[in-house]
């Protein structure tokens, strides 16, 4: 089969298994009697993880080209985790599984987003019908886990994950086997000023998504939706985003990248501020998701394929896994914690508002990456 097909099964299967841990996972250790801070804290640990794993895992694939075979073991530690969880009790006993599975998996995606990179020739426009079947894989695991759990126990969701964890190891062992050895030197470990704006970019967006991903589904729980309903909203939001992804080579011709990611940014404010005091109007709710076509479709593609211009050849499986540390590793654990905190203080009005100052923030360092050409 041919490469791109692959690449494209493996983010669908990944992304089943996101789609059903980022919407659903939170009821279910809200079910297993976790508070919001106990749930915040087991949220973050995956991005407290990816703050220093994903960049130990990238230098390791730049200097051996064994990308398969870590992204293999790190499909293997994810399945291994929800193959365990039903059977612990305690909070620190799922804070342990969650943690450890999350060390050990954390290169998986952003060294299969440098292999899918690589085979695109220089054309990153190329990424976005192939990205998009993660989207589709995301979509496919919210509307179906949401009619799903409406009849089944959410104490069942760990053997769902389990499944699309394996399927997912079992495509990454059809990837590429090894790359060529990047060389040593100077040039591999150089981060300037243009990849320290978009580091911070990518830590303010991440953040700003911290109290999406923690509380979302609780927010509307508690607002009065139905499940289904709830699946149908998170569905939304992906749905736009593939729209985005189909669209991507003609955008990225239209638009230089910093333009993409400061739009996105100004998107975040104005979603997050919808989220943070209009949950109980249907309709502003579906606006706020609609957005994320903005703020996690353009915006990611956007940082990919930035990071890719930002980072010497020699050094893109590193530069894919920093950003991964930085952006969704620091900025996602601060802004899951900040969020388990202020829900707990003020309520989801003020953790969504934190979101959308840290959309704020984000747009300054956007506005300095279009100063530096990028």
């Amino acid at each position: 089969m041919p490469l791109p097909f692959r690449l494209g099964a493996f983010y669908c299967a990944y992304f089943v298994h996101v789609g059903l841990f980022t919407a659903y996972f939170p009821l279910y250790l809200a079910g297993r009697g976790l508070s919001a801070v106990e749930i915040g804290w087991v949220l973050a640990l995956p991005s407290i993880m990816r703050t220093f794993a994903p960049a130990g895992w990238g230098a390791v694939a730049d200097r051996t080209g064994a990308l398969r075979a870590i992204v293999v073991s790190s499909c293997a530690a994810l399945a291994s985790a929800f193959l365990v969880l039903p059977f612990v009790q305690s909070f620190a006993a799922v804070a342990l599984v969650i943690g450890v599975s999350s060390l050990l998996s954390a290169g998986a995606l952003p060294i299969v987003e440098a292999i899918t990179l690589g085979a695109l020739a220089g054309q990153p426009g190329r990424y976005g019908p192939i990205r998009m079947w993660g989207s589709v894989g995301f979509v496919a695991a919210v509307l179906a886990g949401g009619a799903w759990l409406d009849a089944a126990p959410v104490t069942a969701l760990p053997w769902a994950i389990l499944g699309f964890a394996l399927a997912s190891l079992a495509i990454a062992l059809s990837l590429p086997g090894r790359t060529p050895r990047a060389h040593s030197g100077t040039e591999a470990w150089r981060v300037d000023r243009a990849a320290l704006w978009l580091l911070a970019c990518g830590f303010c967006m991440a953040a700003a998504h911290g109290t999406l991903y923690a509380f979302f589904t609780l927010h509307l729980e508690r607002s009065g939706y139905r499940v289904t309903t709830i699946g149908v909203l998170w569905t939304l939001g992906v749905v736009a985003e593939i729209a985005v992804f189909v669209f991507l080579p003609q955008l990225f011709r239209r638009f230089a990248l910093s333009t993409i990611l400061a739009a996105s940014f100004a998107c975040a404010v104005v979603r997050f501020l919808l989220l943070a005091w209009l949950a109980e109007v249907l309709w502003l709710v579906v606006i706020a998701q609609l957005l994320h076509a903005a703020t996690f479709g353009a915006f990611h593609a956007a940082a990919v394929a930035a990071v890719q211009r930002v980072f010497p050849q020699a050094a893109q499986a590193r530069g894919q896994t920093l950003f991964s540390s930085v952006a969704y590793g620091a900025g996602g654990a601060f802004g899951a914690l900040a969020a388990g905190w202020l829900w707990t203080l003020g309520g989801p009005g003020l953790a969504f508002s934190l979101s959308a100052l840290c959309g704020l923030a984000g747009l300054h360092f956007a506005r300095s990456l279009r100063h530096a050409g990028v």
